[in-house]
């Protein structure tokens, strides 16, 4: 499966050290270790934390072809905190090098030909509408490819009109409980009737979206299919760092979706290995697929392939 990723190459900037991140960045990485060839569209500053980036891509079998160097604006970071729910907190300063990624990037002749089968983005870079409208013409040009949004909220990074017409483009998208409790209550005139199931059905039917996956920490996730919903458990670790583990969710799942695994089966994976890099320290931690395997259970890993 070749799938080319839109969005930021990051520092996690936490009180006592930075860890290389970000949403795309780490959706890719966890992609490349399951045999996936993942290529990120994105961008570095010309400085120090940019040449340890692209460093670290090359360490963890990125290719960065598709990185630009910007030399008038910083290598992104996220200031990491945590908020009252213990849930971890982000604050992003804008504009970065990220937000310079140019629209005539030079892998896109290459990888169009290769036969691109997803195209993934999220919402952070889509706020600047120069990169939403690449974004937009990468949908076209990588046709038939289908479409993963991986929403990843950011407070004072999105509005509701853009995540509309994201989601309008999406084949799956991927969402935490509280994300679909928010864009349910924007949009509907009884907040208070608030269920996944409703929220589901109501925002695939008017965005014509094939598959929702809602994360629920440690309780698992909620997998909206064509109609049909499956709420699947989730796994007990002891949680070391939370930062990452819903990218590792998604590439996981979008691993067993490509094979065809039945739902339940994808569900499972993608919560092992969400649970796996939860219980570890970075977004990236080390991992290997039997560990994942053997987390789902090994009576159970032979219907893994």
């Amino acid at each position: 499966m070749l799938v080319c990723g839109i969005g930021e190459i990051l520092w996690d900037v936490f009180a006592d050290k930075e860890r290389f991140g970000g949403a795309a960045l780490n959706f890719c990485a966890h992609l490349h270790r399951l045999g996936h060839t993942a290529t990120l569209l994105s961008a570095v500053g010309k400085d120090e934390r940019g040449r340890m980036a692209l460093e670290q891509m090359r360490s963890l079998g990125l290719s960065t072809e598709g990185v630009q160097e910007i030399a008038e604006l910083p290598t992104g970071i996220a200031s990491i905190g945590v908020g009252l729910d213990g849930d971890p907190t982000f604050v992003i300063p804008r504009p970065a090098a990220f937000d310079a990624i140019s629209v005539d990037i030079a892998p896109l002749a290459t990888m169009k030909s290769a036969g691109v089968g997803w195209l993934y983005f999220g919402t952070l870079l889509q706020t600047k509408p120069e990169i939403e409208r690449l974004t937009t013409g990468l949908v076209q040009q990588f046709h038939p490819a289908r479409r993963f949004y991986d929403l990843n909220l950011r407070t004072g990074q999105w509005n509701l009109p853009l995540v509309q017409r994201l989601s309008s483009l999406a084949s799956i998208m991927k969402l935490n409980e509280g994300e679909a409790r928010t864009l349910y209550g924007l949009t509907t005139k009884k907040p208070s009737e608030f269920s996944l199931g409703k929220f589901c059905r109501i925002w695939a039917s008017t965005h014509r979206i094939d598959v929702i996956c809602v994360t629920l920490g440690s309780a698992g996730c909620m997998i909206y299919d064509r109609g049909e919903i499956y709420r699947v458990a989730g796994y007990e670790v002891t949680v070391r760092d939370t930062v990452g583990s819903g990218d590792a969710f998604a590439a996981a799942f979008l691993h067993g979706y490509d094979r065809g695994w039945p739902i339940r089966q994808t569900a499972r994976f993608a919560n092992a290995l969400g649970a796996l890099v939860a219980s570890r320290a970075g977004a990236t931690p080390n991992w290997t697929v039997s560990e994942v395997l053997a987390m789902c259970g090994a009576a159970e890993s032979g219907n893994f392939a």
